[in-house]
């Protein structure tokens, strides 16, 4: 049964996604910019489909929320990771005051949205409190695409918006020459970092180890594919945070999630070595201090 589906946010993850559930679906796209691409329509018309997929990135979303969301009992799926910088909030938390607990699923696990607009096979983790629609949201991916489910909310959120730090730390590391062993170390200490921050905010242990968290990290931190990763080679070679943003042209979540989760270490008082080191480089640290620094804690 085809069922009709609307996606907001029609930059590369959203398009990826769009594309991949027009396999089996009757997909509408929007976005704030106008596009020239199959089913782009007006807001109104995607916001009146019974199911929703929302893949504005996490920075911009409370605001686009409040200006232009309006709930008509719409199954929502979330397809950003982050933390919103600007209070510290999860995800969960920034939609709470529009959708319904019941009404919404966050989406994690490793995938590249130029893989997944080549139908190269992946394994995605659909995460809610409510089993039912995670498993509705799950029975519209195509077959290239394996999904799970999970109701580890709090862990899907923790490992999709802190890999990206991770990367950024990894970008660095790459960008510097510190060779593979560095690199494997950082990236499994950064897997212990977040799994102990995840545990601090509920978060289940064995999400960490899954899709949604080692998964999603060692693709993240390993590839120049990933953008948080080459904003860290542009924080090797000396760029500012502007001038990285501009080779982009695109966002990079890592960048806000490593002031929210500055924010959050400084008002709980918590020990996370690789994320306080990714802010103060972004805030214009030495990376080569900021090595030395690492490796002396």
């Amino acid at each position: 049964m085809k069922h009709t589906i609307g996606v907001i946010g029609a930059g590369k993850w959203g398009s990826a996604l769009a594309f991949a559930l027009s396999d089996n679906n009757e997909v509408y796209i929007t976005s704030r910019t106008p596009r020239d691409m199959k089913n782009f329509v007006e807001l109104d018309k995607v916001l009146d489909c019974e199911y929703l997929i929302i893949a504005i990135p996490a920075q911009q979303i409370g605001q686009w929320l409040k200006e232009n969301f309006v709930y008509k009992n719409q199954k929502v799926l979330v397809a950003a990771k982050g933390i919103e910088a600007s209070s510290g909030k999860f995800l969960n938390e920034v939609y709470a005051p529009y959708v319904p607990e019941e009404n919404i699923c966050f989406i994690s696990g490793p995938s590249f949205a130029s893989e997944v607009m080549q139908s190269l096979p992946t394994a995605l983790v659909i995460n809610s409190t409510n089993e039912t629609l995670a498993k509705e949201f799950s029975g519209f991916f195509p077959s290239f695409i394996k999904t799970y489910i999970s109701t580890d909310v709090a862990g899907a959120e923790v490992a999709g918006a802190y890999k990206n730090v991770i990367a950024i730390a990894a970008g660095i590391c790459e960008g510097l020459g510190l060779g593979k062993n560095a690199a494997a170390s950082l990236i499994s200490r950064g897997l212990v970092e977040m799994q102990r921050f995840g545990m601090n905010h509920g978060a289940k242990t064995e999400t960490f180890t899954g899709l949604g968290g080692a998964g999603d990290l060692f693709l993240t931190a390993s590839s120049t594919m990933s953008r948080n990763f080459r904003v860290g080679l542009g924080l090797a070679q000396g760029k500012s945070q502007k001038d990285i943003l501009q080779d982009l042209g695109e966002v990079a979540e890592g960048i806000g999630t490593s002031y929210a989760l500055h924010k959050i270490m400084t008002e709980e008082n918590l020990y996370l070595p690789i994320a306080k080191e990714v802010y103060e480089v972004l805030e214009g640290k030495n990376p080569k201090q900021s090595l030395k620094d690492l490796l002396s804690q």
